[in-house]
């Protein structure tokens, strides 16, 4: 079983490659390599296991290097993301829709050459949605509302749904598709998603650092913290075919289980579990660009199809922050104890 994680050094890469390592197996079996693959490889990430390859470097230019053995198994989580992609939509179109097309073509190869089929888990998001002026969203949005993006970032993930969902129709491949929410809280530095400020709101406060909300706090978001955001990978990665609980039906992705709160509830939470000091360091100045990327993603979600398959959103979100401490107590200053 040889398994391939792209952008496989990114915060979710790392992440599911460990629950991989954690227990060297898929769907019962072993597991003989994981290759992660990633355009940058942080200092002092040579592999210490000896499972994992690395391939580093363009995916698009790595992709022989990464398809030199057969892939089983191939979570494409390589992408650039929201607030990237509307400032430079040549840098989405290449990293998103080309890249994502060359990772399907050479599974394609794969198979027509007389390899194993591989099976290729796509993350996809909640941007796929926005509310059309022509046609709103519904209140609850589930698997059979239409996508409708507002952003380019939206398009480009929509685009590669359907490119997935018709090399799976026609063979090439096994394609599965999962939709993230808005995953909080991200540990590190800020990237340049729109939506980085609902880690950031919470994650820089916790270490004793300001931070600044870019929207007004009645705004309702759809969020999953990272641990339910890997198991729901996985889960998807690893369902059998077919009807019934536990199985993946036909090629219409599946939404993650989404925890629906309002950003003035975060704030809630953080004032509730690390005091007002801490909480005090969030300044509210709403961006209109911000707003108008993240305001158009629905917050409420039909969780049915997801909980067929096991998988429920968090409880609460003092749970996610919690859960946050814990597994990163080192990036949390001593009077914010959350």
């Amino acid at each position: 079983m040889r398994i391939v994680i792209t952008g496989g050094f990114g915060f979710l890469g790392r992440r599911v490659a460990a629950a991989l390592l954690a227990s060297r197996t898929f769907r019962g079996a072993p597991i003989d390599r994981l290759v992660l693959a990633d355009r940058v490889v942080p200092p002092g990430s040579a592999a210490d296991d000896p499972l994992v390859d690395i391939v580093q470097g363009d995916l698009a230019d790595r992709l022989d290097e990464v398809f030199a053995e057969p892939v089983d198994v191939l979570i494409h989580l390589a992408s650039a993301v929201s607030a990237e992609c509307e400032a430079d939509f040549d840098l989405g179109m290449s990293a998103n829709v080309d890249t994502t097309r060359a990772v399907l073509e050479a599974a394609r190869a794969q198979s027509a050459a007389g390899g194993p089929m591989p099976r290729v888990v796509f993350s996809s998001s909640v941007a796929v949605y926005g509310s059309d002026p022509a046609l709103p969203l519904p209140p609850v949005v589930s698997e059979s509302t239409l996508p409708t993006p507002r952003s380019s970032y939206g398009i480009q993930k929509l685009v590669c749904e359907q490119l997935i969902a018709d090399y799976t129709r026609r063979g090439f491949l096994d394609g599965r598709v999962a939709r993230l929410m808005t995953v909080s809280v991200r540990p590190g530095k800020p990237n340049a998603a729109a939506s980085g400020f609902l880690s950031g709101i919470i994650r820089e406060p916790l270490a004793g650092l300001p931070a600044t909300c870019p929207v007004h706090p009645e705004l309702k978001v759809a969020l999953a913290s990272p641990r339910r955001t890997v198991e729901g990978l996985l889960r998807v990665a690893e369902a059998e075919r077919g009807a019934g609980p536990g199985r993946i039906d036909g090629g219409v992705p599946v939404n993650l289980p989404a925890l629906t709160v309002s950003v003035a509830d975060m704030l809630s939470t953080l004032r509730q579990v690390a005091g007002d000091a801490v909480a005090d360091l969030v300044t509210i100045a709403p961006d209109p660009g911000v707003e108008a990327i993240v305001g158009s993603w629905p917050a409420v979600f039909d969780n049915a199809r997801a909980a067929a398959l096991g998988l429920a959103p968090d409880p609460d979100f003092a749970s996610v922050v919690r859960a946050y401490a814990e597994d990163h107590a080192d990036a949390i200053v001593d009077d914010a104890h959350a």
